[in-house]
């Protein structure tokens, strides 16, 4: 695995990548609380036969974290930040994993230019609203009266408590002492600057703007049908099963795999999800035979 800088721009962007520099690209944006470090044992575990990529976005882990007026802190602006990454990287063909606020960010990014998409890879990523869980149900009450009292609500949840509950919230006992509590300290100590809070509130109150980009990212999937693995927890107050299961409405081809989890698998499920990702990646978006080692492990 190396750890490695970039610009982006005018931003200075922190990435982690794992694999050869020929090998087939996975590249991974991650979502809200987290950063490339939740895709830490991602890389170690696929990086023998593909380039795994995955940044930390601006204002995340250890990216720079530009003034509002150089960037805007929208779901608009990560999309075309995640853009301009891949093509600082020089980056024409990858497969996207889609989790979380990552996969607004690489829907958008598969839309753009869809040539350049071998593979999606969705892990609790919802864009079925009708299939939201329980857990918008006080979301959508802020989205209802935007103002001040609406960015107080949202901002009492970027707190350390707000973090540990994104990680950690929903499970079952016997799932929930595998998460690790370094999730929420860490990305609370890498957000604890005014700043840095202030810049995150603006996001997570830009989140109605995604919805009218769901019927579009269905449409998307239907006329461009990428192939598509569905890794999911069900355990999730936003996404339960049903957000899975929604897919097959515009992806009937999709493969689907429900693990005893939650929003967080690659913490709690990673020997049984991994094994499933490198079978899809293996079939759909293969190293060349010149570049690929030896048997895959057992």
């Amino acid at each position: 695995m190396r750890h490695r800088t970039t610009q982006v721009g005018a931003i200075q962007t922190f990435y982690r990548e794992a694999g050869a520099d020929d090998a087939p690209v996975l590249l991974l944006p991650h979502g809200y609380p987290g950063s490339s470090f939740v895709y830490r044992h991602l890389l170690a575990a696929l990086g023998d036969r593909w380039r795994l990529i995955a940044p930390d976005l601006p204002g995340f882990g250890y990216s720079a974290t530009p003034a509002p007026e150089e960037f805007g802190y929208t779901f608009d602006a990560y999309a075309d930040f995640l853009y301009d990454f891949v093509n600082t990287l020089e980056l024409n063909r990858y497969a996207i994993w889609l989790h979380d606020y990552g996969s607004q960010f690489g829907l958008r990014l598969a839309m753009r230019e869809p040539d350049r998409v071998a593979c999606l890879i969705i892990q609790n990523g919802d864009i079925y609203e009708d299939e939201f869980g329980p857990k918008y149900d006080g979301l959508r009450e802020l989205w209802a009266n935007p103002g001040a009292e609406s960015r107080r609500g949202i901002a009492a949840h970027v707190s350390l408590e707000g973090f540990r509950d994104e990680f950690a919230g929903e499970l079952p006992d016997h799932v929930a002492d595998r998460i690790p509590p370094d999730l929420w300290t860490l990305h609370w100590s890498l957000m604890g600057t005014p700043e840095r809070m202030a810049n995150l509130v603006r996001l997570l109150e830009d989140q109605p703007s995604t919805l009218p980009w769901f019927e579009r990212q269905q449409a998307y999937l239907r006329e461009h049908q990428p192939p598509t693995l569905i890794v999911w927890g069900p355990h999730d107050g936003y996404m339960p099963e049903g957000s899975a299961r929604a897919y097959h409405r515009d992806l009937p081809d999709a493969e689907l795999h429900l693990f005893d989890g939650g929003h967080w698998l690659l913490e709690t499920h990673l020997d049984e999800v991994a094994p499933v990702v490198r079978d899809f990646l293996n079939r759909v978006h293969p190293p060349s035979r010149r570049g690929a080692p030896g048997p895959d492990p057992v």
